[in-house]
């Protein structure tokens, strides 16, 4: 079954398609301190250091935290889609960096010299390769000995009150993402490759108030963006009737993580 995990040249063309998963996001955790700022506070970053961001996407997450992280950090951004890494740099140009790059380029074949970088960042983005494996070993060729690699990713019961509307498009009741490269497989592949691996899950939740954000997250990804007027009326109605059992609202756990890998020096 079609997922947010594939379709990838036409799902991140650009960023309109992510934008709707992001606004769900953005408006509705309920957290102590967000998402963007709570991972840049753990990343081992130092003023000065050489850092590849892989599946930078729209680098949204580096606009956000620009006051959170040292200063005159020379960053590297990276994607598959031209389109985001076009957005990437000219968001994070005018920002106080020592340098800003970017290049399209794949995961699992980086173009970089090994031993390169002091910080090597994935956001959210393994589920998208055939072999997570190959990408966390390019990952880990390109570190200098001593870096370390961030990787973030989800749970099995992210959400879950949320991806069980899309049954209605034949989806299975939990997050994709998560079913591909999960808190799990996240874990046991980063300690095979780097013998160390911490872990930490954001503390967080969700509280939806409006359903046709609901909607336009859902169907911003296959099987939802490729559906039939059927099914998209039934869509609707699953959401409707999720938000009268809720009282107006949809209330779920999230569990969305951090994990930490140091190369040997």
């Amino acid at each position: 079954m079609s997922s947010i995990t594939s379709g990838n040249a036409i799902q991140y063309a650009d960023s309109r398609k992510l934008a709707a998963r992001g606004r769900l996001n953005r408006e509705y955790t309920i957290a102590e301190t967000g998402w963007f700022p709570w991972v840049a506070r753990q990343l081992p970053l130092r003023e000065g250091d050489r850092v590849l961001d892989v599946g930078c996407g729209p680098a949204w997450f580096w606009a956000a935290v620009i006051n959170d992280i040292p200063g005159n950090l020379d960053l590297t951004l990276a994607d598959q889609s031209s389109g985001m890494v076009e957005e990437a740099v000219s968001r994070c140009t005018p920002l106080p960096f020592g340098s800003v790059t970017g290049l399209q380029a794949e995961a699992a074949s980086l173009p970089f010299e090994d031993n390169s970088f002091d910080t090597v960042i994935a956001m959210h983005m393994l589920y998208h390769l055939s072999d997570p494996a190959a990408g966390i070993a390019e990952m880990f060729r390109v570190l200098k000995p001593g870096g370390s690699l961030a990787v973030t990713t989800n749970g099995a019961g992210n959400m879950r009150g949320l991806y069980e509307l899309t049954t209605v498009f034949g989806s299975e009741p939990f997050d994709p993402s998560a079913a591909v490269f999960g808190y799990d497989k996240a874990e046991a592949l980063m300690r095979e490759r780097f013998g160390d691996v911490a872990f930490t899950q954001h503390p967080a939740r969700m509280r939806i108030t409006e359903p046709e954000d609901v909607f336009l997250a859902l169907t911003s990804y296959p099987p939802g963006d490729g559906a039939g007027e059927a099914q998209l009326e039934a869509f609707r109605a699953a959401i409707a009737a999720a938000f009268e059992r809720g009282n107006g609202v949809l209330d779920m756990e999230k569990e969305t993580g951090l994990f930490i890998s140091r190369k040997p020096a």
